[in-house]
């Protein structure tokens, strides 16, 4: 499956503000989800796989650093044997990190919201405009990710333009 989604990430030192937030829009709230990400070196993009109690899924995406709404394409694929596939993947390729997070998963619609816990880096909060389809376009999404950042009163300071991995390697 491949989908097409414009996206930020924020930090969240408020977690229950968000909820809130959420729960008075009619967020549908999916569960928590103790996931782990492993990430595999690869020449270009980014290949994780995700071992999760909600979702488990094989992800390769391109997308560039930046602060603010960044699009990008994602290509899925369920891992219904986890630990085959990530012996596979670690003997093929190498390990890159691994990241280790609870997540809160809520949708309104299209756009889905993540509340995280991340291991060794802290408290976020991530809005994904979802175009599974391709029938959403451009345009909407990110009319639909621009009403949500102003809806949290995420703030340019508060943005993180790198992934997970990328802020573990840093450290």
């Amino acid at each position: 499956m491949s989908i097409h989604n414009i996206e930020i990430k924020a930090h969240c030192n408020n977690p229950d503000a968000i909820r809130d937030i959420l729960q008075k829009h009619g967020a549908d709230f999916i569960g928590t989800d103790h996931q782990v990400d492993i990430y595999f070196q690869v020449p270009q993009g980014r290949l994780k796989l995700r071992r999760g109690t909600i979702e488990q899924k094989l992800i390769f995406y391109q997308r560039n650093n930046q602060k603010g709404p960044k699009s990008s394409d994602i290509h899925l694929v369920p891992a219904t044997h986890p630990q085959k596939m990530q012996a596979l993947l670690e003997n093929a390729l190498g390990t890159k990190v691994t990241v280790d997070k609870q997540r809160e998963i809520y949708f309104i619609d299209n756009v889905k919201f993540h509340i995280d816990e991340v291991k060794e880096l802290g408290s976020f909060m991530e809005i994904e405009a979802i175009d599974e389809d391709r029938t959403v376009g451009e345009e909407k999404l990110q009319q639909q990710c621009q009403k949500y950042m102003a809806l949290f009163n995420i703030q340019e300071e508060d943005l993180v333009a790198e992934s997970y991995s990328d802020l573990l390697l840093k450290r």
